[in-house]
């Protein structure tokens, strides 16, 4: 819906949120943004310990309807089984972000004969975002209300920035593609489909880091630190408000100002 004046543009009440991964680092980051805007939020990950922890945090702090659902996103049956469960619980969803990921690490001469570590890599970072928006999408369709569709890439899809992430940065790559792509198919269906590139963001990849890496790496961010995952949270919240309503296909970088100089 496009917005005629900034009163409650960015508001999410009432609104219900998928996050995949929302549990950890990034995904958490999201997850709270979104609650704290006023959205009921469903969490799909693997680690149901992580997720208890996180839906009680959220029942004791923000007013809305918060759950977890089990979910390996790399298994159909699973996703499609998720999907309908969330659906039935909430009645309906407005709004998807694709945050769960995996970093695969080395170059594509040191992988193993058969390519495992790339196709891991693949079905989890692009076809398991594919395989959520291909069902989250069809749901968004035929309520006739529309949604939004939020893709969690990374600036390594869009710049060289180190050798050894091979897989995961083709694979971010894509990623961003797909977005383009879908934005202008299911445009006609009032879908909004976006992504966020993050760059170098305090996560569950990053904090083991040592102290001396991580002051070497943030004298290459031109604002001098690391993206703090309520700030890619934040960027999340506007997509998914009716304040974005005019923007779809879009691929944001948040990253502090790397990629201006890599």
């Amino acid at each position: 819906m496009a917005i005629e004046s900034m009163e409650n543009a960015f508001c999410l009440k009432g609104k219900t949120a998928v996050v995949t991964g929302g549990a950890k680092g990034i995904g958490l980051g999201i997850s709270t943004a979104l609650a704290q805007s006023g959205a009921n939020v469903a969490i799909f990950a693997r680690d149901e310990k992580s997720c208890e922890d996180v839906v009680k945090e959220f029942r004791e702090k923000y007013d809305g309807t918060f759950a977890y659902y089990r979910t390996d996103i790399t298994d159909h049956q699973n996703c499609v089984d998720s999907v309908a469960a969330v659906i039935r619980d909430f009645g309906s969803v407005d709004i998807l972000v694709n945050n769960a990921g995996i970093g695969t690490v080395g170059s594509l001469l040191d992988m193993e004969e058969d390519l495992a570590s790339w196709f891991e890599c693949f079905d989890t970072d692009l076809h398991g975002a594919v395989r959520l928006c291909y069902l989250f999408a069809r749901h968004f369709r035929d309520t006739g209300k529309g949604g939004r569709i939020i893709n969690i890439t990374s600036n390594a899809g869009e710049i060289v920035n180190s050798p050894f992430i091979t897989a995961y940065a083709s694979a971010k790559a894509a990623l961003n593609h797909f977005t383009r792509v879908i934005a202008a198919e299911l445009a006609p269906y009032n879908i909004r489909v976006n992504a966020i590139a993050p760059g170098f963001t305090h996560s569950n990849f990053t904090k083991n880091i040592p102290p001396e890496a991580m002051e070497a790496l943030c004298k290459d961010v031109p604002i001098g630190r690391f993206i703090n995952p309520i700030e890619i949270g934040a960027l999340a919240v506007y997509l998914a408000s009716d304040a974005s309503d005019a923007m779809t296909g879009a691929v944001l970088t948040i990253d502090g100002g790397y990629a201006l100089q890599h």
